[in-house]
């Protein structure tokens, strides 16, 4: 059938909603056009036609924009937001069976495992009186905007899976991220970026790229992976003798024939490969201003530490050396990424498994984590943009109240995996701060006040971002899916 006949048949609602979206994407077109990134004809996209387009949640939303800092390898709650004296009152003594009896773990041997105490020093800061380790002075000191949740909890104790599980909800490949239903909900306000932006350091994570995936959604959804140095997204440049008249015009034919593919298929991935093409062209002369930070103001790169060096360290679980520079960096480019209109910045760092060695390691990774997220909270917060863009820290689970023992080892001197109880952090967005949320026992085995599921979470995230998570669905194979999969509740009390 031909395009015209098509149009004609379309049915009222489809017209209505196609003619709606076409005005935004005329309007965009003219001013990317003004601005010589775009021809016009390139700019005539055909309505609907945009994966990012802008729409409008499901009510006025509080957030705009998601920084999701990801510590990979799950950082120890008790050496650094969940003291527990008891703890180390009880150190070296055994959990009765009946507590072990039908744990799994990933490593400890049950039969000799014991309680191991922290050595870290707690305090109670800001108005709040919330509790920090003497490992993180800076995001102490910002105590009052942040939600600590000492009661979350999964039912993964691995790795891979417990990572599915935070970014996708279900320890399952193929589903889409957090950052992809977002921008798949809401669309993004940057027309030389990805809505989605991918930050990271360490070593990688033992995930890789199935955390930043858009599973059955389009690919325009998925993350993508930015460097902090060098070409900020591989094979970006144009090859060496190849002037931007003569690409223009490729991508131009190029995009006339997969537009006649696609008004003939309607297929929503031939919409993606146009505005991948689209987005890569304009991203040529974005993304290298993005990483030039030579325009910062000094002062802005000293709060972040961005000229940091690493401290010496033996192991290098945290990633080869530049870590301490590598961080901070991203997290000056998530700030400055988020003032561009990418709508969620995933910054990343492996990893905080621990399971030796765990008092050199840990302050290690905290050194080189407290410093720049805290200077990324108040930058936010200076320029105004904490209220609109929310802070997530956090890992995929936390850490045993035991030792390690793995193997027999006589010294233990690290803690493994623990899914029952552990922390995480949020700010901004409209979320309440100064404020700690749910309980553990005395030991950090357990959660014993308000415990909160994987699903909880991404229930109020969504919220605060305008969304019903029950009707923020995705038809796929016959089925409506969603983040949050058949669980899920908003906590008001998180909300400001």
């Amino acid at each position: 059938m031909h395009p015209v006949e098509h149009q004609i048949l379309q049915t009222r609602r489809e017209f209505l909603t196609t003619s709606a979206n076409g005005i935004g994407a005329l309007a965009l077109g003219a001013m990317l056009t003004q601005e010589g990134l775009i021809t016009p004809a390139t700019a005539a996209l055909p309505p609907g036609m945009d994966p990012l387009a802008q729409r409008a949640p499901h009510f006025p939303a509080r957030a705009k924009n998601c920084i999701f800092i990801f510590m990979e390898g799950a950082p120890s709650q008790m050496d650094l937001f969940d003291p527990k004296p008891k703890l180390n009152e009880l150190h070296g003594q055994p959990l009765p069976e009946s507590m072990t009896k039908n744990v799994r773990f990933a490593f400890i041997k049950k039969e000799t495992a014991r309680l191991m105490g922290s050595p870290r020093k707690f305090a109670k800061h800001g108005q709040s009186g919330m509790d920090f380790s003497d490992l993180l002075p800076h995001m102490a000191k910002t105590a009052d905007d942040w939600l600590m949740i000492r009661s979350l909890h999964t039912d993964q104790f691995n790795h891979h899976p417990g990572q599915l599980v935070l970014h996708s909800g279900r320890a399952q490949f193929g589903l889409p991220t957090v950052g992809s239903w977002l921008n798949y909900g809401l669309g993004s306000t940057s027309s030389n970026l990805p809505g989605y932006v991918v930050l990271s350091a360490g070593r990688g994570t033992s995930g890789g790229a199935s955390l930043w995936q858009s599973g059955f959604l389009p690919s325009s959804y998925a993350g993508v992976l930015f460097r902090n140095q060098g070409e900020p997204v591989l094979n970006l440049k144009n090859p060496p003798g190849l002037p931007m008249k003569l690409q223009r015009q490729g991508l131009d034919t190029l995009m006339q024939l997969n537009q006649s593919r696609y008004d003939q298929f309607r297929d929503p991935e031939i919409a993606s490969r146009i505005a991948a093409y689209e987005l890569a062209f304009r991203m040529q002369s974005a993304a290298p201003e993005l990483i030039d930070l030579k325009d910062e103001d000094p002062k802005t790169l000293e709060m972040y530490g961005v000229d940091r060096k690493d401290p010496p360290i033996k192991a290098q679980r945290g990633g080869a050396p530049g870590q301490y520079k590598s961080f901070a960096t991203n997290c000056l480019l998530a700030r400055r990424m988020v003032e561009r209109g990418v709508r969620f910045v995933s910054i990343m760092h492996a990893s905080w498994d621990h399971h030796s060695n765990l008092d050199n390691e840990l302050s290690y990774n905290a050194g080189m984590a407290d410093q720049p997220i805290a200077a990324l909270l108040k930058d936010l917060k200076q320029r105004g943009l904490l209220e609109d863009t929310l802070i997530v820290w956090g890992s995929e689970f936390g850490r045993t109240p035991l030792g390690e023992n793995r193997g027999g080892r006589d010294n233990v001197s690290g803690r493994d995996h623990h899914p029952f109880a552990f922390t995480m952090l949020m700010a901004g967005g409209g979320i309440k701060g100064g404020q700690i949320y749910g309980e553990t026992d005395e030991i950090g085995w357990s959660i014993v006040r308000d415990p909160v599921d994987m699903h909880d979470f991404h229930a109020t995230l969504l919220n605060q971002f305008g969304f019903d998570h029950l009707r923020l669905t995705h038809r796929f194979q016959g089925r409506d899916f969603r983040l949050t999969d058949v669980a899920g509740r908003v906590i008001k009390e998180w909300i400001a």
